[in-house]
């Protein structure tokens, strides 16, 4: 493919290192970040732009990262003949509004796991002392994007969620005016997704296996991502009887980009829990790893509406996100004192790593931004075992200070497996 020319928009730089390796084959790139405490976010990897409206006319492909309404501004240029990456209000709507998403999952035929919109946390305490069972704590809306605030009951008589509600009216009650109780399902939490070209579901689809707890052994707070496992699949059981049947809808819509579902699946059958219809952060970059087809031609052959062919590895790709400090947390007196500006050092050359909140100063990769998550290491292999191997050497060839991550990504596909095979849900169909 001749190089080609991409902008990228992103509201706080979650989108650079799929920018970064779009340059690094060969394309133009201009990348512009809305947040101004994110701005350094992949300075030295790629040209920054400070207005994106002004390369609108420059650009064969506009990439919106799709966070905080991005869709509404995707569509627009979209239907200005544009060729784009990006959401619409719709797909917008069924992340961000849980209830909605709930909603429309029913219609298209798939079953919904019992779930109840609150906007008052006294209301939500009385419900579940009226009706005790464990509940997931989801908050909508922008609150939604605060991973942390997530919180998944374990108490059979719901008090851990009470105790959580009460902590969340003293000191969130002004910032989550809106939340869901959604009683909780135990089985394997998996998620299958695939990217979509304006009318159809692009193949092969996307496994994945998040890994959301700080702390191995998925212990600790919940955090946006601490890692991923995934391969990728012909359309299986869970894709058909769930992200399947929102084709004709995401054709209407004219979406154009990556939509992911996360269920959890037990024997008596498959139960979603939340969409992203957007690229996942740090999927994508974990994905880029498992793609034979360089990300750049296969993104425009994708915005311009084309059936690209998206050839990927066999086997199993295992993504880790390396932090620091005050990771998951937002503490912006100790991110300045503990992991501003520090110097990341690759004992030697090392493949399969992603930048997330970096930029590079005379040849030097340093931590900027403020979220404290600083890159995604990823491993290859034919075997889960192994691309888990190839991760955790890759791993220690990297020196940080104060950094840290989790030591057991991917290791609970070894049981998970067996179920989901026994069950059926990875036979492709």
């Amino acid at each position: 493919m001749e190089p080609k020319k991409f902008l990228f928009i992103s509201y706080d730089g979650l989108i650079s290192d799929t920018a970064w390796h779009v340059s690094k084959e060969g394309n133009l790139v201009k990348y512009y970040i809305q947040n101004k405490e994110e701005a350094e976010v992949g300075d030295g990897f790629v040209e920054k732009v400070d207005r994106w409206e002004d390369h609108t006319d420059w650009a064969d492909v506009i990439i919106f990262d799709d966070v905080l309404g991005m869709g509404i501004k995707a569509k627009e240029l979209r239907d200005k003949g544009k060729a784009v990456i990006g959401g619409t209000p719709y797909t917008d709507e069924i992340e961000d509004d849980r209830a909605f998403g709930q909603e429309e999952l029913k219609k298209h035929g798939i079953n919904i796991i019992p779930y109840k919109d609150f906007s008052s946390f006294d209301a939500a305490i009385e419900h579940v002392q009226t009706n005790p069972g464990k509940y997931v704590l989801k908050p909508s809306g922008e609150a939604g994007n605060i991973k942390g605030l997530l919180f998944i009951g374990e108490e059979e008589d719901g008090k851990d969620v009470i105790q959580v509600l009460n902590d969340y009216k003293r000191a969130w009650e002004e910032k989550i005016p809106k939340f869901q109780l959604q009683k909780r399902v135990t089985g394997v939490e998996i998620a299958v997704g695939a990217f979509f070209n304006g009318e159809r579901f692009i193949y092969p689809i996307n496994v994945n296996f998040e890994h959301k707890k700080l702390f191995p052994g998925n212990l600790g707070p919940s955090t946006g991502e601490m890692g991923t496992a995934m391969f990728w699949s012909g359309p299986n059981r869970i894709f058909n009887q769930t992200l399947k049947k929102f084709e004709s809808k995401l054709a209407d819509e004219k979406y154009v980009g990556y939509i992911d579902l996360n269920c959890i699946v037990n024997s008596h059958g498959i139960y979603p829990l939340e969409f992203t219809s957007r690229f996942g952060y740090p999927t994508i970059s974990i994905q880029q790893e498992g793609m034979i087809t360089p990300v750049g031609a296969f993104f425009f052959d994708l915005a311009n509406g084309k059936d690209p062919q998206l050839k990927t590895r066999s086997g199993f790709q295992v993504g880790v996100r390396v932090v620091v400090p005050p990771f998951p947390f937002t503490d912006k007196e100790t991110f300045e004192v503990k992991s501003k500006d520090s110097i990341i050092i690759f004992k030697k050359p090392t493949e399969g790593v992603h930048i997330e909140d970096v930029k590079m100063v005379n040849g030097e990769w340093l931590v900027t931004g403020t979220s404290g998550i600083v890159l995604i290491v990823v491993g290859l292999g034919t075997t889960m075992k192994q691309a888990i191997q190839q991760t955790y050497t890759r791993i220690k060839q990297i020196m940080i200070p104060h950094m840290y991550y989790r030591t057991d990504i991917g290791e609970r596909w070894f049981e998970d497996s067996d179920k989901l095979h026994n069950w059926g849900y990875l036979r492709e169909m």
